[in-house]
This record gives structure tokens, C-alpha cells and sequence, in this order.
């Protein structure tokens, strides 16, 4: 049986009004997955366009995040402008923004404008804080996330020697927080196709860090009686490897591997519980092994054996990796100079293929095609300020 070339969300349409990292993701995510995407840019582009890394003088940071949208300018200072857009909203079916608490409303693109006359949006803010509560109009980066939400602190205390919090490089709160965004729209269309109405979404970052901390979070309220065990890298003579033997069968395949039999009768590592509690211990014995190893043996070896093991790769050599190869992992962006990967949505369907979108929009590019629509509705029909119109299905296709 053939299978559909339909993606699962082909023929919804996003109004995108997000930028820098946490709304953009979430927004090419459903891009990916087949909605169109209008991502409504200011004057002369969102900034993120000139954030290195650069190719061929364009940025790849920025490529990531919306490769696969149509990219409509406007000034944002101008009523008619802001009318096209309230015109645009009453075509689609979400509606997307992660602007500071309060602008949108000023903007008159906020929820119970953009709302009014329908039942049926889904619209969904995302912010640092959410969008009540004493720090929701505070300025909110992914760091300062990572700061507040305990996270840097409880990955500070697993390190050793080490007396403040790691500097970060990795924006997990605009990452994770673009992800349960995502999820959200989802459910909330669910909803919308079930009960015939739609859902005003509040995703914070915040929120989103702290649902990270899973075990950390309990372990604040009713702390274990003794050190959790921790994964822990041992050297190897080229760099460093992880090796996971906490279940009794893989401790028993490891003793036997490593040429030391009588661990499995030894009373520090002879049940899971014993193992926990003298991890430490076990690694330094396991390091004895692999420091005399390359990366690449000890992860042989001890795989070949059935124990979990892994050698340290570079993210360069990760996306070259012989399992992402296999699945089809990356996709190419662009043509020629021009041209990078990026990272496909970790899910694969088996009906249509969901690459991430080959092309990256120039500023504006498609503003004439779908504000010059929106604009004519405005002057031939009913007022955009109401969001409806005399022709549902002509309003659709602005």
C-alpha cells in the first residue's frame, strides 16, 4: 500500500512572530512538519540574521532556526502594516510570539485581539517568566534561566574541583522551552479538531528548566540516604570514554572482561545498591583498564561485550557519525557557498518524509505576495480589527 505524501500538519498556517532562538525553533519544528510558516520579520531583518557563524555572508545560526518559512517585513511603527498582519492571523489557524509580557497587547496582536470573533485559535506565548507572576516582565536569557532554575548549581555539585558554576555555551532553556512550545501547539490543535475550540498557551522558560531536573527536584524535598551514583568518564590514552555497568548482568560481563572474576563476590560491588554506593571506586578500577587503551578499543571492546560504552566525540564528528549517516540525519540547506546542515526532527514518520525546509528566506521575500493580499482584503471587506470576513475561505488564503 502506498503511503501518503501528506505531512501531518499540511495545511495549517502559522503566524510567526517570534524571534532569536526559543520561538524560532519551535516554529521551524512545525515547519518541518508541514505547516506554513510566516515569520514576520522587522525592518531590514530580525538581527539574528548577521549572528555568526556567517556563509557566503549569510547566518547559518539564524538559517537553523527558520529555514522552510516565508519571511514577511513590515514596520512595526506603522498601522497599516499592523493591520495587514491582523488581516494575516484570521488566516491562520496558530499563532505564535515570545516578545516581552506585554507588547503584543500594545501591538494590538495579542490573544483577545487576534481572538475576537473565533473560537477556534490557538495562539501561543512564549516568555522567560510566563505571563503572570513577579518576574514575568523581567528580561529573561537562557542563562539567567539555567542560574534560577537550579540547573548550573545541581551540575556544579555532581563536577569535581570546582568551586562556581561552568560558564554555558548551550541555550538548553530556549531549546527546551521551543520543544515543549511545540508539544503544546500540538495538543492544543488536537483539542481544536475534537472540541471545535482553540487554546491560549503560556509556555516559560523557567518552567520548562525546572521540569529538566527531574530527580534533583525530589532529591530537594526528600534527600537519598547516601551520594547518588554518577556517570563518570575515565581516561583512556587518547582521551576519555563512559562506561555504564550498573546492572548485574553487564557488571558481571565487565569483571570477566577486565580479567578480575572475584568482583562479582565482593561485597562493594556485588548488588546494584553496593555498586551505587562505591561507584567511585568501581570507575577507578575500570580506569586502571582503559587509561592504557585508545578511545576507540576501549569502546570497541567493552561494546563487543555487551557493556554500554562510549568514546567522546566532538560535535563535528557526531554529525559524521556512522548511526546519523544511517538515519538520514542531517539535511542540506541552500546550494553551493551558501550551503550547510542542520539537524532533521528526531522523530521519523512513516508515512512523508520530514526534512527541514531547503531554503532559507531572503528579508521580506514574500511580503508583496502575502501582505499585497491581506492589504486588498482589508480595503474590500469588513473592518481587520473584528478578524472575520464575508469569504471564510478567501481570508484563508491570504
Amino acid at each position: 500500500m502506498a503511503l501518503s505524501t501528506k505531512k501531518p500538519l499540511d495545511g495549517i498556517r502559522v503566524l510567526d512572530l517570534t524571534r532569536i532562538i526559543s520561538g524560532p525553533y519551535c516554529t521551524r519544528l512545525l515547519a518541518d512538519c508541514g505547516a506554513e510558516v510566516f515569520k514576520i520579520e522587522p525592518m531590514g531583518g530580525e538581527h539574528m540574521r548577521v549572528k555568526e557563524p556567517l556563509r557566503d555572508g549569510k547566518s547559518t545560526y539564524f538559517g537553523h532556526f527558520n529555514a522552510g518559512k516565508k519571511s514577511i517585513e513590515i514596520d512595526f511603527r506603522s498601522d497599516r502594516d499592523l493591520e495587514a498582519i491582523r488581516t494575516l492571523a484570521a488566516s491562520c489557524d496558530v499563532v505564535v510570539e515570545n516578545f516581552r509580557p506585554g507588547v503584543v497587547r500594545d501591538l494590538g496582536l495579542d490573544h483577545a485581539t487576534l481572538s475576537k470573533g473565533r473560537k477556534d485559535l490557538v495562539y501561543c506565548s512564549i516568555s522567560g517568566f510566563g505571563q503572570n507572576g513577579p518576574r514575568s516582565r523581567h528580561p529573561a536569557y537562557a542563562p539567567i534561566l539555567h542560574a534560577l532554575s537550579g540547573h548550573d548549581l545541581a551540575a556544579m555539585s555532581y563536577a569535581e574541583d570546582v568551586d562556581k558554576p561552568f560558564r554555558t555555551g548551550i541555550w538548553y532553556a530556549d531549546l527546551i522551552g521551543g520543544l515543549f512550545a511545540f508539544s503544546a501547539i500540538q495538543t492544543a490543535l488536537i483539542g481544536q479538531l475534537r472540541h471545535g475550540a482553540g487554546q491560549y498557551i503560556d509556555v516559560a522558560l523557567m518552567d520548562s528548566m525546572i521540569n529538566l531536573l527531574v530527580l534533583e527536584m525530589q532529591e530537594a524535598q526528600t534527600p537519598s540516604s547516601f551520594e547518588r551514583w554518577l556517570a563518570t568518564p575515565v581516561r583512556a590514552s587518547d582521551g576519555h570514554v563512559i562506561a555504564v555497568p550498573i546492572t548485574g548482568r553487564i557488571f558481571e560481563r565487565l569483571a570477566d572482561l577486565l580479567g578480575h572474576p572475584e568482583w562479582k563476590d565482593d561485597t562493594r560491588f556485588n548488588t546494584q545498591l553496593e555498586r551505587e554506593k562505591n561507584w567511585p571506586t568501581l570507575m577507578s578500577l575500570v580506569e586502571d583498564w582503559t587509561q592504557s587503551r585508545t578511545a576507540a578499543d576501549c569502546e570497541a571492546t567493552l561494546m563487543g561485550a555487551g557493556i554500554p560504552c562510549a568514546s567522546y566525540q566532538t560535535v563535528a564528528e557526531a554529525i559524521r557519525d556512522e548511526q546519523v549517516t544511517a538515519r538520514d540525519l542531517m539535511s542540506t540547506i541552500g546550494t553551493g557557498e551558501e550551503a550547510f546542515k542542520v539537524a532533521n526532527l528526531p522523530f521519523q514518520f512513516s508515512g512523508a518524509p520530514l526534512p527541514v525546509g531547503s531554503h532559507v528566506p531572503d528579508v521580506g521575500e514574500h511580503t508583496e505576495a502575502v501582505l499585497g493580499a491581506a492589504r486588498a482584503l482589508v480595503g474590500a471587506k469588513v473592518p481587520a480589527t473584528n478578524g472575520t470576513y464575508d469569504n471564510a475561505e478567501e481570508a484563508r488564503h491570504v
